[in-house]
């Protein structure tokens, strides 16, 4: 993946592992902080992400048109920032994705899924607050 650094602007490419870890610039060296905002994951993000990821993710997934999801995004937002370091955030538009809602089963908008090592730890669709969200991410 490619982060941009907020000191220099400079792309570095990031692997999916180190994501949640600290890292530097490869041109300026300031600090890269961990990822504290979703990612917008199309199906070869998201399976590189979860093959890699060293900490737990929470995916939304959600489509432009669904009013609770519009309603949810300030909330997953949050939570991707409050628990940078600790977990990562992946937004999946199932209009764009349509395999991987599939591929999770879901039926209903937004659901929110968190994985742990590639598998799944709980799964529930609705509209739910960032303290919800970032508990089960702390329990996974």
């Amino acid at each position: 993946m490619i982060r941009r650094c907020p000191a220099c602007d400079r792309p570095n490419r990031v692997r999916p592992r180190h994501l949640a870890d600290r890292g530097r610039c490869g041109s300026c060296k300031a600090p890269l902080p961990p990822v504290s905002e979703p990612i917008d994951a199309d199906e070869a993000t998201f399976d590189e992400v979860i093959r890699e990821a060293s900490v737990p993710v929470l995916v939304d997934f959600w489509a432009a048109w669904c009013a609770p999801c519009r309603r949810a995004a300030p909330e997953v937002a949050r939570v991707a920032e409050q628990m940078a370091g600790k977990a990562i955030v992946l937004k999946v538009d199932t209009e764009r994705s349509p395999a991987l809602a599939a591929r999770y089963r879901v039926q209903s908008i937004p659901n929110f899924v968190v994985l742990k090592n590639g598998g799944v730890v709980m799964q529930q669709p609705g509209l739910v607050d960032a303290a919800q969200l970032g508990s089960w991410l702390a329990a996974a």
